[in-house]
């Protein structure tokens, strides 16, 4: 359910879906863009009708109703209401990140039919603990996406990572933080809603969780939140704690030199942020263990480009920082990925 979202950045976690998921997406409610071709929308190769409302959505069959829109505030806006209320009654289940919990909602609950349930998977853990750096003993390399802004593409060039590893034969994990990720791998933890003393402790609990499947060869890779360049974001801490990163992932959005919502706050060159995150990841860390984790690759953002435009600002980029840059989405990660695994 986007309603507007196809061509906005509020519909971060359903474009997110849409061009990550693996499994089926039967359709995409979005009055805005009715009857149009997702791809023409949005540039996601994937052939999903675009409808008017859950009526037009339920004769492609769904199971279940996700709310793909991260409005300002988190809380349900009227008109998804309306659709949402439509699913539950239908005998849809639903999903959402939305910080406004829908299970606690008495009008949805009344309308849940029975065998059907709602997920608000923006809730925290139960059983966490403070962050203890258990993550540096594990034999597994994990690599954090950090990044300059908000929104500029953490968690795509993280799946893109993890999709080029299956590629390749590196066994991998993928540890969402976010909505969007957690919906996408069904598994995670929503940095946002887990108090500030115990945000490490569950980021290290979710890499330890996903390390268990992987062999010591394995890459596990944790999904960054957030920004140290935004005076509103404080993710970035916990998840260097938590993770214990080998290596680290810079994701940019090319040509890019303020914060995307706050203007008058600038970006520092890349090269000082590099320093910062490397120098933060060097503390909080175990005595004698391995070296301190570098940033090993450059995601970056080109989607506003056109293809000579991002191709030449590609090339400036590595040729200016020294590191593997590609636009992971318009040109794969597979350069990426070998630059993360030489760390």
């Amino acid at each position: 359910m986007q309603h507007g979202g196809l061509a906005s950045l509020t519909g971060k976690t359903g474009l997110a879906m849409l061009r990550h998921r693996s499994g089926p997406i039967v359709a995409v409610i979005d009055p805005d863009n009715a009857g149009q071709r997702l791809d023409l929308i949005t540039g996601i190769s994937r052939q999903v009708p675009v409808v008017r409302n859950l009526d037009e959505a339920l004769a492609h069959g769904p199971k279940v109703a996700v709310v793909g829109l991260a409005p300002s505030g988190g809380v349900l806006p009227d008109p998804l209401r309306v659709d949402v209320l439509a699913a539950l009654k239908a005998g849809l289940s639903l999903a959402s990140g939305l910080h406004t919990y829908l299970n606690e909602d008495a009008e949805l609950q009344a309308a849940l039919q029975p065998g059907c349930w709602i997920w608000d998977l923006r809730r925290e853990p139960s059983g966490l603990g403070v962050g203890q750096a258990r993550a540096a003993t594990l034999a597994c390399r994990r690599i954090l996406t950090v990044g300059t802004d908000m929104a500029v593409g953490k968690m795509s060039a993280c799946l893109a990572v993890h999709e080029a590893a299956g590629h390749a034969g590196v066994p991998s994990a993928f540890v969402g933080t976010g909505q969007a990720g957690i919906l996408i791998s069904g598994q995670g933890v929503p940095l946002d809603a887990v108090r500030v003393d115990f945000a490490a402790g569950a980021v290290e609990a979710a890499v330890l969780s996903a390390a268990r499947t992987l062999p010591p060869t394995g890459l596990v890779l944790v999904e960054g939140q957030g920004s140290l360049c935004h005076p509103g974001s404080t993710a970035t801490l916990p998840l260097l704690r938590g993770s214990q990163p080998t290596a680290m992932m810079m994701v940019h959005r090319a040509l890019q030199t303020t914060i995307e919502r706050l203007p008058a706050v600038p970006l520092p060159p890349l090269e000082e942020l590099i320093e910062l995150c490397e120098s933060l990841a060097a503390i909080g860390r175990p005595g004698g263990g391995s070296p301190a984790p570098r940033v090993r690759a450059l995601a970056l953002n080109t989607a506003r480009l056109d293809e000579p435009a991002a191709a030449q600002i590609v090339e400036e980029f590595s040729d200016r920082m020294g590191l593997v840059c590609r636009d992971p989405i318009r040109h794969g990660a597979d350069e990426l990925l070998q630059a993360l695994m030489t760390s």
